[in-house]
């Protein structure tokens, strides 16, 4: 009987175990997670930290759901070491528990801002259930919230502040909300909706320090020009520092983040890792890649877990990741890798509508688009199809993209 160990029970860890369970009946099946709750949808608690939700909607499983599946879940474990020769996981209450195969589905931590008091009362980050539950409890409390991280997870926070009626500051770093996916057109609307909900970005900027008040509660930021913001709450989003300190005695090669070739494998024999931690080699751009986004990650799991109980041809993971924001009164949707190329293509058709193409090679890589999201499955259909169509971008931008008024490609 083939025993595999999953080390982590966000979607791609569950998604892992629930293929290996059908890919492989008889087998044991092994998930271990420091949380002290079997998996929620991390998608939905932005709607519980907005008041839109309870919470009985956001769970996705309860214990029983393993029980039935003779999976065996370890909450509230924390994994100290991997011993990848003697293939053994141990746990800080001093188990040795071995594997077969080893799946490491562990993502990552919020970053926490390097700056004075950035640890105070009051100061949250957007990753857990329980966080989730913190910032609603604050929000609720809260006059005035100051926001960094420049970002996609920064800007729930600003979500939460617009559906909490709480006057928010959008500290960022550079001159406009995530300034590496989007001009200054596209990041305009994204500014105004912020606007519209209370929050106001500054640029240029940076939270140099934290005050508190004498019962260690934050009461205020000091950005990085001196400037003054009082705040009930702050909410930092910076980026993840990715949970892999329990590797450091292993050979797994790491590169901000683990490396794994497109089976989801990493270089250590019977070891492989998925979800937002995976460095992968992303076959539709030839390069590797990352991406944190549900879909990827759930995909990531199912690859892996197929890959694990197979005895003959392994399946590549090949996946257009989308990540949609609806915050505001008009939607947002990146797609693919929209930070990465070298060539793009952009057009803004009204107020609120702008669409971003990011090319590499001659081929669509990512994208945004913003207000009209109506292209966004032709535009995802040219990067699963590798077509060069840099060429034809003005085809790619009308209103109504129609695929058939692009020329064929020649040679392929």
């Amino acid at each position: 009987m083939t025993e595999y160990v999953i080390i982590g029970d966000g979607i791609s860890g569950s998604s892992a175990a629930e293929t290996l369970r059908e890919e492989d009946p008889e087998s044991s099946i092994t998930v271990i997670t420091d949380e002290g709750e079997p998996l929620y949808n991390r998608i939905l608690i932005k709607e519980h930290a907005k008041g839109k939700l309870p919470e009985a909607p956001i769970s996705i499983h309860d214990e029983e759901w393993y029980e039935e599946r003779d999976i065996e879940l370890s909450l509230n474990t924390h994994v100290v070491t991997v011993d990848t020769d003697e293939h053994i996981v141990r746990t800080h209450e001093k188990d040795d528990i071995p594997y077969d195969k080893l799946l490491i589905a562990t993502g990552g931590t919020p970053t926490q801002l390097p700056v004075e008091n950035s640890d105070a009362e009051g100061i949250h980050h957007f990753w857990t259930f329980q966080d989730a539950r913190k910032i609603r409890e604050s929000a609720e409390a809260a006059d005035d919230a100051v926001i960094v991280g420049a970002g996609l997870l920064g800007i729930d926070f600003a979500a939460v502040c617009g559906s909490q009626d709480v006057d928010g500051k959008y500290i960022m770093r550079g001159d406009r909300w995530w300034r590496y996916a989007l001009s200054a057109d596209g990041a305009e609307i994204m500014h105004e909706g912020m606007r519209d909900v209370g929050v106001e970005p500054v640029f240029d900027s940076g939270v140099s320090e934290f005050e508190v008040d004498d019962e260690g509660h934050v009461e205020a930021a000091i950005d990085a020009n001196g400037e003054h913001y009082p705040c009930d709450f702050a909410g930092v989003a910076i980026g993840l520092t990715f949970n892999t300190e329990f590797l450091r005695d292993t050979d797994i090669e790491q590169d901000n983040g683990i490396v794994v070739d497109e089976f989801m494998q990493t270089n250590v024999e019977d070891v492989y890792a998925a979800g937002d931690l995976t460095r992968f080699y992303d076959v539709l751009v030839g390069d590797q890649a990352q991406n944190g986004s549900w879909g990827s990650a759930k995909e990531q799991g199912r690859v892996a877990g197929t890959n694990m109980a197979a005895d003959d041809e392994a399946e590549a993971f090949e996946w257009v990741s989308s990540y949609s924001i609806t915050h505001f009164d008009f939607p947002f949707l990146s797609f693919g890798h929209p930070t990465i190329g070298d060539d793009h293509a952009e057009r803004r058709y009204s107020d609120t509508e702008w669409r971003r193409i990011a090319f590499k090679d001659g081929k669509v890589v990512g994208g945004v688009l913003i207000g009209d999201l109506s292209a966004q499955s032709k535009l995802k259909q040219l990067m699963r199809e590798q077509r060069v169509v840099a060429d034809q971008a003005d085809v790619l931008l009308e209103k109504q993209v129609d695929l058939d008024n692009l020329a064929p490609t020649q040679g392929q």
